[in-house]
């Protein structure tokens, strides 16, 4: 799915990572799944603490609100 619009976060830069530019897997704190190397995804990047950044698959992003508080799977 391509989007060309990344719902804002206040506190947060969102940067979009394409796929030529994913060369690691990392894990989606919004499903706990991987995300493998060449997908592409975004990086949600706190202002105060960039070292925490966190990668998410797109639709995990957009759906983050509507998950309940420390769901796990």
């Amino acid at each position: 799915m391509v989007r060309s619009h990344i719902d804002p976060e206040p506190g947060h830069e969102i940067r979009r990572i394409q796929p030529y530019e994913a060369h690691k897997t990392y894990i989606c704190p919004g499903c706990n799944q991987d995300i493998p190397p060449g997908t592409g995804h975004l990086v949600a990047v706190p202002e105060e603490a960039p070292d925490l950044r966190r990668h998410w698959h797109y639709g995990c992003w957009a759906a983050r609100h509507r998950r309940r508080p420390g769901r796990m799977r």
